[in-house]
């Protein structure tokens, strides 16, 4: 079909970044909020966004290591071609729209990627008001990093046209996205959703079925939720603990600094999905979320980051 607009539901970590990729792929992208003060708090993301592609552009210049897969296609690449994707970071930067209307946002749109929090109810009822506002030939995809899109799919009044298209944090760098339908989804839309991953330089994991946390979340929850278990149980602190994973496996990020690039409330809304979850681990991040200590974002999670972060 060949997309063209692109909207994305939702200005959370993930949500301006599959905005931010999007546009710098060159499509008409909108990120749709459901307040004028959601825009406000997304604005700072946007802006991080943007200086995190740009720092990593520059280091490419000297380093191929530093090569981002969600930029281009091979790290052997002048000065001047660099120069050029810089270019097409401050072109996506400024085109991005942020607008809380539905009718705007709908308008010709021909995918709508709902990033939202990880809270059933919430997706339920934004789908239903999207109803309204939807033309027939949108396809509706679910950013969730653990609801089964069979969960959620009547509630779009479009079954056919919806499925699941997970992202990965820094979506640049780690440029996978799961696409998983359920039994109602239409192949075609499935085959149309595998293209688009392709033209926003992700590599589209697809799944046969459905599961649970997908491919990339059956395996990192319960190896997150185990080193929480050993942070609230007091048998080591958020350093050792990082330092253990990080040097045994030659790792370059442990448990505690990937939740602080996730985000906690993100962390904190699977955790809480998990059955019998343990409860001083809930109490633990909410108290964080509560103090503002978000992650990278907020600048401080269970490390400080500073500006250069």
């Amino acid at each position: 079909m060949g997309f063209k607009k692109v909207v994305v539901l939702g200005g959370g970590v993930l949500g301006c970044q599959i905005a931010f990729q999007s546009a710098y792929c060159g499509f008409d992208v909108s990120i749709l909020f459901r307040s004028q003060s959601s825009i406000e708090r997304a604005k700072p993301r946007i802006e991080w966004i943007r200086g995190e592609m740009l720092k990593s552009m520059e280091q490419m210049k000297t380093d191929k290591n530093a090569f981002c897969r969600g930029f281009a296609d091979s790290n052997d690449l002048t000065v001047e071609q660099i120069d050029e994707l810089e270019a097409k970071v401050e072109k996506a930067y400024k085109e991005i729209k942020l607008i809380t209307s539905y009718e705007e946002a709908c308008k010709d749109a021909d995918v709508i990627i709902e990033s939202i929090a990880e809270d059933p109810k919430q997706k339920m009822e934004i789908y239903q008001k999207l109803q309204s506002y939807l033309e027939e030939k949108t396809i509706i995809v679910t950013n969730s990093s653990s609801l089964l899109p069979s969960q959620l799919a009547d509630f779009t009044g479009r079954p056919e046209k919806f499925l699941a298209f997970h992202f990965a944090n820094k979506i640049w760098t780690c440029n996978i996205v799961e696409i998983m339908a359920h039994d109602r989804t239409d192949p075609k839309y499935f085959d149309e959703m595998v293209k688009f991953a392709e033209e926003i330089r992700m590599i589209p994991l697809k799944l046969s079925k459905e599961q649970p946390g997908y491919i990339l979340n059956s395996l990192l929850i319960p190896f997150l939720v185990s080193a929480l278990k050993l942070w609230v149980d007091d048998v080591a602190d958020v350093e050792t603990i990082d330092k253990t994973w990080e040097l045994s496996t030659s790792a370059t990020l442990g448990p505690f600094k990937i939740m602080d690039i996730i985000n906690i409330t993100t962390v904190y809304n699977v955790t809480s999905m998990i059955p019998n979850s343990d409860k001083k681990v809930l109490e633990k991040l909410k108290e964080m979320i509560d103090n503002g200590k978000m992650g990278v974002i907020s600048g401080e999670g269970f490390y400080k980051y500073g500006k250069e972060n």
